[in-house]
């Protein structure tokens, strides 16, 4: 351990790794908007910027409490224990410290006084502790794509299933964007451009393996954490940079980590397209790769007989026999546009419409013990679709896929890319 880390590890915002903490709730306010025993107290996996914005939305609710967050950057850990302690002291906490941080995201899971928890990481460190919460029965809220693999996707929702918690994939167009994937779907599913056949998906390419060189390490990050269960490699900045930053890194490019915008991207538009056709327990039956090496133009078709391609204008298209309708998240389209200008009726199929923003729809659900939009079932099923993707182009042929049993039939080789081996200590 750096000196620098062994400095702020000591500082009075943490406790070290292994240290009892226990949350007092009068710390919270002397004059509670909710009572304390409705408060879900959260512990935030990760501290980058998709944390941050996440945590600007929990922070709000007058029925959470963010309690404990982890890094494993030294400078994200101090912006996130600044960002809630300011928070909190700003609306009515007085000098709150509550806020503690960890480098190891077991240390959150192990908390009693911890309610639920936020997986922001990269993709590649998804799984595990989502299992590990769902099996010490905290609700989780899990950055989108849901996991790497579809054997880990499989092993969360089953997770999930057997511990009754409550789990939100971040893929939130369901839920906001003004409705429009909503009403997408609901046209779709009421057949106003007839019977669909095809989907055109447009969204980037899948990964590629990582080639970036090795750099220094700097004092305060905790590599071998960042690594956790993928190859050994050295440090690089472009996947786990050194400071509290605006972007979103390119650790999302390489298939050690993520999917490339295959996943990324994939996890919302190909969720939009798998609900439209109301296929959150399904799947593809067969996946068709382009000849030669483009990574456009793979197509899958699914056992009722429509064809979705990946590729082609940003967002989902589809096509029917009496028109066809195009949503993005600033489009929605139709031809002929008078499918736009009629309401669904009370005696058509209707989506659920939370009401709220993702974040809220998670805690709503965790209070009623109701399914969230994107429960992990949903997560697995579109993060598979996007998994099947990836597959397609590295194996470049034909491949039949059963969606019950979730494996390829007859081909050992494509079945080998349904999980990956994890780099000793960890397991699943």
């Amino acid at each position: 351990m750096s000196s620098s880390r062994r400095d702020f590890l000591k500082t009075g915002a943490l406790l070290s790794a292994g240290s009892p903490l226990i949350v007092n709730p009068a710390v919270w306010s002397s004059t509670p908007r909710v009572r304390p025993s409705d408060r879900i107290t959260i512990g935030v996996i990760g501290y980058g910027r998709r944390a941050r914005s996440l945590v600007n939305r929990l922070i709000g609710f007058d029925d959470t409490q963010i309690v404990a967050v982890c890094d494993v950057a030294d400078v994200r850990i101090e912006d996130g224990v600044r960002q809630v302690n300011e928070y909190y002291t700003e609306n009515g906490a007085g000098n709150y410290g509550g806020c503690d941080a960890y480098t190891d995201f077991r240390d959150i899971i192990s908390r009693d006084d911890i309610d639920a928890v936020v997986i922001a990481t990269p993709d590649h460190w998804h799984a595990i502790p989502a299992v590990r919460a769902a099996e010490a029965g905290k609700h989780i809220y899990c950055e989108k794509p849901m996991v790497h693999t579809v054997v880990e996707g499989r092993k969360v929702a089953d997770a999930v299933a057997a511990n009754g918690v409550t789990f939100q994939t971040g893929s939130q167009q369901r839920s906001e964007y003004d409705g429009k994937f909503r009403l997408a779907c609901e046209l779709i599913r009421n057949e106003r451009i007839g019977r669909l056949h095809t989907i055109r998906v447009g969204i980037g390419v899948p990964p590629v393996p990582c080639d970036l060189p090795a750099e220094p390490l700097p004092d305060g990050i905790d590599w071998d954490m960042w690594l956790g269960p993928a190859p050994y490699r050295r440090y690089s900045s472009v996947l786990c940079p050194d400071d509290v930053h605006g972007h979103f890194p390119d650790w999302r490019d390489y298939i050690e980590y993520a999917n490339g915008m295959v996943g990324d991207f994939g996890a919302h538009h190909y969720d939009i397209a798998q609900w439209a056709m109301g296929m959150d327990d399904s799947g593809p039956v067969e996946v068709h790769p382009p000849m030669g090496g483009l990574n456009g133009g793979l197509m899958f078709r699914y056992a009722n007989g429509v064809m979705m391609y990946h590729g082609g204008r940003s967002g989902i298209t589809f096509y029917g026999d009496e028109g066809e309708l195009h949503v993005d998240r600033g489009t929605l389209e139709a031809t002929p546009s008078e499918i736009l200008d009629e309401p669904i009726g009370s005696s058509e199929i209707r989506l659920e419409d939370p009401g709220v923003n993702h974040q809220r729809n998670w805690i709503d659900c965790i209070k009623s013990g109701e399914r969230p939009l994107t429960d992990a079932e949903v997560g697995h099923r579109t993060n598979t679709v996007c998994q099947l993707t990836t597959i397609g182009y590295n194996v470049r042929r034909p491949l039949r896929w059963d969606p019950v049993a979730e494996t390829f039939e007859d081909d050992e080789e494509a079945n080998g890319w349904l999980h990956k081996e994890l780099r000793d200590p960890w397991v699943l």
